[in-house]
């Protein structure tokens, strides 16, 4: 298996070698592409990192567009689908994925545009949404687009992992200093440290948030429960963080039911939970927004089915300065001149 893990990673290094080499077989868009990427296979909080970049970018004037790969769709008919236009998600989660669908549900004015061929996604929304600016949604691998930004999600335990299929890693962790900068789920100490160690000059960290607890159906509305006795359902990458999170904002887990990242969950699953719900006394089921909006097509019954919506922010807020200085090297002045001057 240690050399399945070596083939594996200097098939990866090799790749990458070849369209440094060959820059003329790289694409290139008409607009600036920032790229939130990671290292890992799943779990890293990359689609909340895009989501809070959007939001930035929009609140400051721009038009961006978020690209994505769709991962795990299962209607894989169309090239390339618009899951939102900006004012209405279009398409249901078979098409879109559930990432972008969970996008395209939280970001009015954003589309989300969702194909492998990121280049053909990007020409596609070049030419529909008049966008300044695009977000390419796990693409740190994708290194046939080219990119103006190259963010790199990290944790610490990262550096601790192997390649796969002995690990999680996608690429050795070598290939980290071809980003611009890693985002950190940890502290500023960390986050410096895990910087200098992949040979990254600059290092900012998350903070997460919790809203709420909302109805799944219907979607985003308001959930009303007796109590705070709830059944934990996750289908992601790395469960018990959300299991974590749960009682951290003071629900009474009283039962945790796993899935595989990506699941699509059947009616069956919905009504097993249901009644280990019933079974538990819970006053809800409460699961992620990812999970959720595979969910949200299927029948539910017995207690209420809920999700807790996660949001990111990035620190320090000079961030934002760095970002802006960034995206000047691509020749646009304006952005982020309101935000950073305060003019």
């Amino acid at each position: 298996m240690n050399l399945l893990s070596a083939a594996y990673g200097t098939g990866a290094r090799l790749r990458r070698q070849w369209y440094a080499r060959h820059p003329d077989r790289v694409r290139r868009l008409g607009r600036p592409v920032i790229s939130v990427g990671n290292l890992t296979v799943g779990g890293s909080g990359k689609t909340p990192l895009v989501a809070a970049i959007a939001t930035l970018l929009r609140d400051a004037g721009e038009r961006p567009v978020i690209l994505s790969r769709g991962y795990g769709r299962s209607d894989r008919r169309a090239n390339v689908t618009v899951a939102s236009d900006g004012t209405r998600v279009i398409e249901p989660v078979s098409r879109t994925g559930d990432e972008p669908q969970m996008l395209a549900r939280q970001l009015p004015g954003i589309p989300i545009v969702v194909g492998a061929d990121r280049f053909a996604a990007g020409q596609l929304a070049e030419s529909r949404f008049d966008c300044t600016v695009f977000l390419l949604d796990d693409g740190f691998q994708h290194v046939q687009l080219a990119r103006t930004v190259d963010l790199l999600a990290v944790s610490v335990g990262d550096l601790d992992d192997r390649v796969l299929p002995m690990g999680r890693l996608r690429e050795s962790l070598k290939a980290a200093s071809a980003a611009d900068a890693v985002v950190v789920d940890g502290t500023r100490e960390e986050a410096r440290r895990i910087a200098s160690q992949l040979g990254v000059c600059h290092a900012y960290t998350v903070v997460r948030s919790y809203d709420k607890a909302r109805s799944v159906q219907p979607f985003g509305g308001p959930l009303e429960m007796a109590g705070d006795r709830a059944v934990a359902v996750a289908g992601i990458a790395r469960p018990q963080r959300f299991f974590a999170a749960l009682k951290t904002q003071r629900w009474d887990v009283v039962r945790e039911v796993c899935f595989r990242d990506h699941h699509w969950f059947s009616s069956a699953d919905l009504a097993r939970v249901a009644a280990l719900a019933r079974e538990s006394r819970a006053d809800v089921i409460l699961t992620t927004e990812k999970d959720a909006v595979r969910m949200v097509e299927l029948p539910v019954d017995g207690p209420p089915f809920g999700y807790l919506p996660m949001r990111v922010s990035i620190e320090p807020p000079q961030f934002e300065t760095w970002l802006r200085s960034r995206l000047e090297k691509w020749g646009r002045g304006s952005f982020f001149e309101d935000t950073v001057t305060g003019k």
